[in-house]
């Protein structure tokens, strides 16, 4: 990388880009809902099940002008959601604002352990046990989705929902490859609990990205 192309990625103008798509959303509160998807390399959060594993090497993905992918993206839905990785590593601010020029409603999906920046009209955190989020994230959460691995991630999901706001929708969902061990404990305990939702990938049981 050139010390003028590091200096773009600095400011946010340029992004290591792992992949976009468009689809449809799979998770959370706005699962069903066509979206096109922007996922940025880098992150050192470390989840041991993440399943996008390829993404935590931000120098693996070219470093791309926002300006590509904002006119990619506006081609194809009025829903971005941004995804990683984990895209608060790197300056939201002029994606965001470009994206926001052109009209469209900007999401993003977060551990929140990075300082927010960009405008979001929605924000996603799901929280990880070794970097939790930052207090101005929990704050500004719109949907607070914990993955359940184990049992005693029912525990943590009940300590990161103390630390949100009144407003913020609160979603379990279970880790894809412990899904059938965990699906029937959830289901007990959304129902004695029921401030909680259920969150599926649905986007897994319908083979789409």
């Amino acid at each position: 990388m050139t010390a003028e192309v590091k200096q773009q990625v600095d400011k946010g103008e340029m992004l290591p880009l792992m992949e976009e798509f468009y689809t449809i959303q799979g998770e959370g509160y706005h699962k069903g809902k066509a979206a096109y998807f922007i996922r940025v390399g880098g992150c050192d959060v470390g989840c041991h099940w993440c399943d996008v594993k390829e993404s935590w090497d931000a120098d693996t993905h070219p470093p791309t002008s926002i300006n590509h992918i904002v006119d990619n993206a506006i081609k194809h839905s009025d829903t971005i959601v941004i995804t990683g990785g984990e895209p608060l590593m790197w300056d939201m601010n002029p994606l965001t604002k470009k994206l926001k020029s052109k009209g469209v409603q900007t999401h993003i999906e977060t551990s929140g352990a990075y300082p927010l920046s960009g405008e979001w009209d929605w924000i996603c955190l799901s929280p990880k046990k070794r970097m939790l989020p930052k207090a101005e994230v929990y704050q500004r959460a719109n949907e607070l989705k914990v993955i359940v691995y184990n049992t005693h991630d029912f525990a943590f999901a009940e300590e990161q929902a103390k630390k949100v706001n009144q407003n913020c929708k609160l979603f379990l969902q279970p880790e894809w490859s412990k899904r059938e061990k965990m699906m029937p404990k959830m289901i007990d305990y959304v129902m004695q609990n029921p401030k909680w939702i259920m969150s599926l990938q649905t986007h897994k049981y319908l083979n789409i990205p």
